[in-house]
């Protein structure tokens, strides 16, 4: 017989819990976004989720962990919206192309927040460069499933390499401000690099 738990204002103990453990990764976010890396502390973060330290170590053991906790919630993110672009029956390439980089947009662009703990704060902020080393092979496996069949195993890894470096170097310009083109631009330049890896030549 599952054991019964305490309720307090109509939540238990362990959802209680896990909203305050949200609220420190959405007011982390918030801080990296407004501030970079250097913005985010125990006491700001906890300023701005408003709670107390004592909750912050109920969930964090600092706020290096808290970082590579929420870079790997929004990780998980993108892989989710890679993977969901599977190519449909009769498509182009182009319009496959299209697809995936719509992906990529989604999550680090629609939410610039999340582009910039994605590919611009791992750069310099040691706490974020280590998880994301750790993480890049699931995405360039992810683009590697998607490449045209035909290449043998080792030009198929060294295209996904080069290729999610591409991309990922484009988004970094423009999230960084060192870019100054328009989202679209972006866009169309991040299709026509994925196709010319596939070996596709653009129209236009």
């Amino acid at each position: 017989m599952a054991s019964r738990q305490r309720l307090w204002a109509g939540t238990t103990l362990e959802q209680r819990r896990a909203a305050r453990r949200a609220a420190l990764l959405d007011a982390a976010l918030d801080l990296l976004g407004e501030h970079g890396g250097a913005g985010v502390t125990v006491r700001s973060v906890c300023r701005r989720a408003g709670l107390t330290d004592r909750y912050f170590y109920e969930n964090f053991a600092g706020r290096d962990e808290l970082l590579s906790a929420l870079f790997l919630q929004v990780a998980e993110e993108l892989q989710q919206a890679m993977e969901a672009t599977t190519p449909v029956a009769g498509s182009s390439r182009e319009e496959q192309a299209r697809a995936a980089v719509d992906a990529l947009v989604s999550v680090c662009l629609d939410d610039p927040r999340k582009g910039r703990l994605l590919l611009v704060e791992p750069l310099s902020d040691p706490a974020l460069s280590g998880v994301s080393i750790g993480v890049a092979p699931t995405f360039t496996r992810l683009v590697r499933r998607q490449l045209p069949p035909g290449a043998s195993k080792n030009e198929s890894v060294l295209t996904s390499v080069a290729l999610t470096g591409a991309v990922a170097t484009l988004f970094f310009g423009w999230l960084s401000g060192t870019l100054p083109v328009s989202r679209e631009e972006l866009i169309d330049k991040c299709v026509r690099t994925v196709l010319l890896f596939w070996g596709e030549r653009p129209r236009g």
